[in-house]
Order: C-alpha cells, then structure tokens, then sequence
C-alpha cells in the first residue's frame, strides 16, 4: 500500500478509501444480485427477475462502485487500483456470503484468500 500511499499524505489516504468502498460496494451489490436470483421461484416471470428489489439494489450498488473508482483513478494507477478493489472486494465478498448465504468457508477459500491478499499488498507496494 506504499505506492498508494507514498505522495500526497491524507489525499491519498482519500482514493484508498474511495477503493476499498468500492470494493464494499461491489461485494453488496453481488450479494443483492445473488438474493435477487434465489430469492424469487424458479418459474417466476422476467419482469418479475428484472424489478425486484435486490435486482435494482445491486444496480445501484453497482453504479456507485463505479462512482467511487472513478473517484480514484482520478490520481491513481489502474494497475494499483484495480487489484485493490477487487481483491478487497473479493475477501469481503467471501466471507459476507458464508454468514449471508451460508456458502461453505473451507480450507482452499482461506487460502485463496490470502494469496489474494498477499497479491494485492505486493501490486501497491512502491518499486
């Protein structure tokens, strides 16, 4: 996180923040959109799939995922950015969908969490 970090002090401080927002809510939208598929019965119509709640939850989740990464790109770079959204996002997203979902949290999640963590950390180091 030094590259991100490194100019700027508290402005900086600012886009990581923005990011890993984004990487909050892009997982909330991902939890709305899987609600928005298993919540409703299997023959339920389209437009019944299309305008439910969770559905038009997770596209404005969405909307304001991009929002906030836009907001840190404006000084940041993608190759940093990228991975630090989405990874962050990634780890939040696994573990809220084992208490929201009750989806398994076995061994392999735990590591490839880590990796991913690990990946992110080395991406945003400066050099």
């Amino acid at each position: 996180m030094q590259r991100i970090l490194a100019e700027g002090g508290a402005m900086n401080k600012l886009w990581l923040t923005s990011l890993l927002l984004a990487g909050l809510t892009s997982s909330i939208s991902s939890i709305f959109l899987k609600w928005s598929r298993t919540s409703l019965p299997v023959d339920a119509g389209l437009a019944d799939k299309f305008l439910s709640i969770a559905f038009i939850s997770a596209i404005i989740f969405y909307a304001i995922t991009i929002v906030l990464y836009a907001k840190a790109l404006g000084s940041m770079e993608v190759s940093a950015a990228y991975p630090v959204m989405m990874g962050s996002g990634f780890a939040m997203l696994t573990i809220a969908s084992h208490y929201v979902f009750g989806e398994p949290f076995q061994l392999s999640k735990w590591t490839g969490l880590a990796l991913v963590l690990a990946g992110i950390y080395f991406l945003a180091r400066e050099g």
